[in-house]
């Protein structure tokens, strides 16, 4: 155990200064205070647990939620030198009763385990006889009921405090608006634990929503101009991800699905495919993501809108994990309100509903907005930017406002004629001049809205019904089949006394994506280096069955790509390089540097 835990991050880490706040909840949680952390997705909330771990008599307990998540933890740690197991329902009897033993030897300084075991009466029992260094709820908003993926196993750990009242704890979360923060604190009984809230924002991540009119096509497209790098695209059912993971490897990608309907082993195969670079874009619902530790995820697609901006935000954080540019696309489109707003329906408790649809509406005007996307994201979590980010698609290539005031009359009078009890489908096909039998038969191709949008596309006039109802000129009905029905703030639009405007529709990404997306950072560096020491990555993490990353980070790549390192003193330089790195990988790597040199001089003589 060392004295200073800054020679720690250094040695074992390899990085050279702390990040914003790390510092304090370190030194705070070693000297036995409490923590409430509140960090974005790689801004480094592991560190201020497994530092202090190090530095204080015991084992760390780290309470995780996801079998991936420990796994990818302690293979990063073990790569560092660190002794660290997790004991969970996929390790044999065996590989448990090893680890166990280890625990009970004082042999561990971090163990990783699922809430439901750590809360069982014989493991507290067991810990009762083990010097405990400090417990880490991570993931901590699954506690709270406010948070977006709660989950009832997390309910139980309120009682770690009044078992070990003298054992610091540390919760830990990368989102957490303020009604979950303040939950996460009552249920954990963390009352005198010192908060540290860190920026949610995340400047290396574009973010882009365009109108899902042609989502196959805009996905493509977008994936064809990223060949190579890795990536996530979520879907909202099993059947989506299924079929449009079929629909990409037939496209010629390495893609893969993922979800809660597969087998285990099944999921096991495709999650270690994609953390090794086998598998290069993987298709998923949300039961894949949380936690996972892998840092050169360069996008995350959302196929269909997220059901609330805490999964959006967590989920888009996993791309640009190192800190390099990473892009977050959204196809956006008004029919995946609809079945999200009907899962939601299908909530019993009344309370849980209300925040749901809460939290929906929210995301839905993030979506629609014309404004700064960064701005409102992170206004949502109350952290204000006096300016626009720049990297985004509204900032780079702002909307074109139109005028629809007479189209939106039209809609409004076509809502108002058909008797304000039929749904959007219906509007649009009167306005459009169907001639489908039910319109008929109703007389409706009599009405005097009938066919005055033929002009207009289906597409067109969804948006602008769909902009209505989220403006509080129409309502609908969705317990009603969807009914549309006109609200008081109608009328004057109505009467020609209010003007109307809607961003036109956007189904293409900026053009300044295209020139952008291959930065990293600001550094320059080698780029055909960067890949043979991609190469060499690769090689060895297949030699020793680890994800690439945990041998370097593409960081760590790049910083030797850029500095050209060819000693081991410049070598330890490098972020990500620590003595234990040092000893196990430099000779290979290096040698790929000089190499690499050796012939770069013989081609410039």
């Amino acid at each position: 155990m060392t004295v200073n835990p800054l020679i720690s991050l250094k040695n074992i880490f390899g990085y050279d200064t702390y990040r914003p706040q790390q510092q304090e909840i370190i030194e705070g949680l070693i000297q036995g205070e409490d923590a409430f952390v509140l960090m974005p997705t790689g801004g480094g909330k592991s560190l201020c647990y497994q530092i202090p771990a190090l530095h204080r008599p015991g084992v760390g307990i780290v309470v995780s939620p996801l079998i991936s998540l420990m796994k990818d933890q302690v293979d990063a740690l073990q790569a560092c030198g660190v002794k660290a197991a997790f004991y969970n329902s996929s390790l044999k009897s065996g590989e448990a009763r090893r680890v166990l033993a280890l625990l009970h030897a004082g042999e561990l300084d971090l163990l990783y385990i699922a809430p439901e075991r750590l809360i069982g009466d014989d493991f507290i029992q067991r810990l009762k006889d083990i010097p405990i260094a400090l417990f880490a709820i991570d993931e901590a908003h699954c506690i709270s009921q406010w948070g977006h993926d709660f989950r009832p196993e997390y309910s139980q750990l309120g009682r770690l405090r009044k078992v070990f009242p003298k054992i610091p704890m540390i919760a830990l979360t990368a989102t957490a608006e303020s009604h979950t923060r303040q939950d996460i604190l009552d249920r954990l009984h963390l009352r005198q634990a010192r908060c540290y809230v860190a920026s949610f924002d995340r400047p290396n991540i574009r973010y882009t929503v365009l109108d899902k009119l042609k989502p196959f096509s805009q996905l493509t497209d977008f994936l064809r101009k990223r060949h190579g790098e890795a990536g996530i695209v979520y879907c909202l059912s099993r059947k989506r991800v299924d079929d449009l993971a079929a629909k990409l490897t037939s496209a010629g990608f390495i893609a893969a699905p993922y979800h809660a309907g597969l087998t285990t082993i099944q999921r096991q195969k495709v999650q270690d495919d994609f953390l090794r670079d086998d598998v290069r874009i993987m298709v998923a619902t949300v039961a894949f993501g949380m936690g996972i530790d892998k840092s050169n995820i360069r996008f995350v697609v959302h196929y269909d809108i997220p059901k609330n901006i805490e999964s959006y935000y967590q989920e888009t954080g996993r791309a640009g994990r190192d800190g390099l540019a990473a892009e977050a696309l959204l196809l956006f489109g008004y029919g995946d309100i609809a079945i999200a707003r009907s899962l939601i329906e299908n909530t019993h408790n009344p309370e849980q509903k209300r925040i749901e649809i809460h939290k929906l509406n929210a995301m839905v005007a993030f979506a629609e907005a014309a404004s700064c996307r960064r701005r409102i994201l992170l206004g949502y979590f109350d952290e204000r930017m006096e300016e626009n980010c720049g990297n985004c698609d509204i900032c780079l290539n702002p909307p074109e406002m139109v005028d629809v005031t007479e189209d939106a009359r039209k809609a409004l009078s076509c809502v108002y004629r058909v008797g304000q009890r039929f749904g959007m489908g219906h509007v649009i096909d009167v306005l459009r001049g169907s001639k489908k039998e039910r319109i008929m038969h109703l007389g409706h191709n009599r009405l005097s809205t009938y066919e005055i949008g033929a002009d207009r596309s289906q597409e067109y006039w969804g948006g602008l019904l769909h902009h209505l109802v989220y403006g509080g000129f129409l309502q609908q009905d969705v317990g009603n089949y969807s009914v549309l029905t006109l609200t008081d703030a109608a009328w004057p639009v109505l009467r020609g006394e209010q003007p109307l405007t809607m961003a036109a529709p956007r189904v293409k990404p900026a053009g300044t994506v295209k020139n952008t997306r291959r930065k990293r950072g600001d550094r320059d560096y080698d780029e055909e280096l960067f890949w043979r020491l991609r190469i060499l990555r690769k090689k060895l993490a297949d030699d020793t069955e680890v994800p690439p990353f945990v041998i370097f980070s593409d960081v760590s790549l790049v910083g030797m790509a850029a500095e050209l390192p060819t000693d081991d003193e410049a070598f330890l330089n490098i972020h990500g390089v620590g003595t234990h790195k040092l000893e196990r990988y430099g000779e290979q790597f290096l040698a790929v540097i000089r190499e690499y040199l050796h012939e770069t001089e013989g081609r410039e003589a």
